[in-house]
């Protein structure tokens, strides 16, 4: 079983070394020893969110402090190929699902998406603390599913500002019910065409609201450079049709 792992700031691991001791404090070292209940001895992971990982074991506790005794530290890298969930709004916290269980299958990013049906709206304070929400739960996935990366939410963008990220990504899919094209096929082309290449590239995974994307939003996209992808022969809600998409581009990117 692999270990637990609890977060510590980024940067606070760069002097961390084998043999010697890293003090955890705050929310994260009170979660690990009051709910945890991690005693002397326990085998621990400590991450930066930012790739860094400490493994080590407990050698002291305190009420709010825990005490690793370091016994590797390693840098993970990120993919040569990004995914980036282009999440739209969606009521009865169906984004929030979509976004949480997307981390726990690999996203690297988020995109807040203001479509044009979107029934939730963010607008001046709601939108600093919606953001601080996603953020909040995306690195509570991380946690969970044991990650170094915790995936970072990006600014809310609405359907202009998506275009822009759109022309300026490696390969962008809006994820359509009345696409012709298999995602998988897609993305088998585009990696077989060696597009993957050796640098860092994003691709996008767009998904709509409860609604669906409009026409017009498809036809901006689109002009931008998106294509449309079908996911299946059913249709996904949207909770669901973003961590479906990570799934099979996962698999064909060979990330698993």
């Amino acid at each position: 079983m692999s270990n637990p792992v609890f977060f510590t700031p980024a940067g606070t691991l760069d002097e961390a070394r084998p043999g010697a001791l890293f003090v955890l404090d705050g929310a994260e070292a009170r979660h690990a020893v009051t709910v945890k209940r991690l005693a002397v001895g326990e085998a621990v992971d400590i991450a930066d969110g930012a790739g860094r990982r400490l493994t080590g074991t407990v050698a002291q506790v305190a009420p709010a402090q825990l005490t690793v005794e370091c016994s590797s530290v390693r840098l993970e890298d990120r993919p040569a190929v990004r995914l980036v969930l282009v999440q739209a709004l969606a009521k009865g916290d169906r984004d929030e699902l979509a976004i949480e269980t997307s981390t726990e299958l690999g996203i690297d990013a988020v995109i807040p998406w203001q479509s044009e049906r979107s029934i939730v709206r963010w607008k001046g304070d709601r939108a600093a603390k919606a953001h601080a929400k996603w953020q909040s739960a995306v690195s509570a996935a991380a946690k969970q599913a044991r990650r170094a990366w915790i995936p970072e939410v990006r600014s809310a963008v609405d359907t202009q500002g998506l275009a822009a990220q759109v022309a300026g990504a490696a390969l962008a899919v809006i994820l359509h019910e009345d696409a012709v094209k298999p995602l998988r096929g897609i993305l088998e082309a585009w990696r077989d065409a060696g597009l993957a290449g050796p640098n860092p590239r994003e691709i996008l995974l767009i998904v709509g609201p409860e609604g669906g994307i409009s026409p017009r939003e498809v036809t901006k996209l689109c002009s931008a450079g998106a294509v449309t992808a079908l996911l299946g022969p059913h249709v996904l809600r949207s909770s669901t049709a973003g961590p479906a998409a990570v799934v099979i581009a996962s698999d064909v990117l060979e990330r698993w």
